[in-house]
């Protein structure tokens, strides 16, 4: 850890652990583990589990309002919690706290198909340019990070959403290792459902 980081560390506290990615990209996945493996999250569950996430979304409608010039003071409030804030948002965060980023990865073929299936469950028009679309996600994923990069507020490690899924014991020794927290591996593990890995990419079946 740089001398920055670990002077940020002790003069702003315990950071707050966000959880981030694109959508349908296996965020509410890594927050449940996360909270089966004893950190606690902040979650409001306005947003009920469906059909496209039957173990729950872990959302936060606060964090809608980041990039709206809101009120952020919930977010100093947060230490030692967990949030899920997608790749977007990242950049609309006070940087006067220290965040550590579990930032979840998922081939772009599979996030788009993911989320048109969603769209189509919830009765909602699911026609867009995937290409447009690919593009938008690219940039965001590329911009996301670089931030996670430059900005000393920010901590990261990167875990691929199909990795975790093969490997969930793994992954959650990484992740724990990456907070620096005893976190319950076994209850992380078992929280996983490899059922629920649909729309995989071509040869990945």
């Amino acid at each position: 850890m740089s001398f920055q980081r670990v002077y940020r560390r002790l003069r702003y506290g315990e950071p707050v652990v966000v959880v981030s990615g694109l959508p349908r990209s296996g965020t509410s996945m890594m927050m449940q583990m996360l909270a089966a493996g004893g950190v606690p999250t902040i979650t409001d569950d306005l947003r009920q589990a469906d059909e496209s996430n039957p173990q729950g979304y872990y959302e936060l409608e606060r964090v809608k309002e980041l990039d709206k010039g809101g009120d952020t003071g919930w977010i100093r409030d947060a230490r030692g919690h967990a949030v899920k804030i997608i790749a977007y948002l990242l950049r609309f965060l006070p940087q006067d706290l220290n965040y550590r980023v579990v930032f979840m990865l998922r081939d772009l073929d599979e996030v788009l198909a993911s989320q048109a299936k969603m769209l189509v469950a919830r009765g909602e028009n699911s026609e867009s340019e995937d290409e447009r679309m690919r593009r938008l996600f690219a940039g965001h994923l590329a911009q996301s990070r670089r931030l996670l990069r430059d900005r000393s507020c920010f901590q990261s490690v990167e875990l691929q959403y199909g990795a975790v899924l093969s490997d969930p014991e793994a992954a959650a020794r990484r992740v724990a290792d990456f907070l620096g927290q005893g976190l319950n591996i076994r209850a992380m593990t078992a929280v996983v459902d490899p059922d629920l890995y649909r729309n995989r990419a071509a040869g990945d079946a």
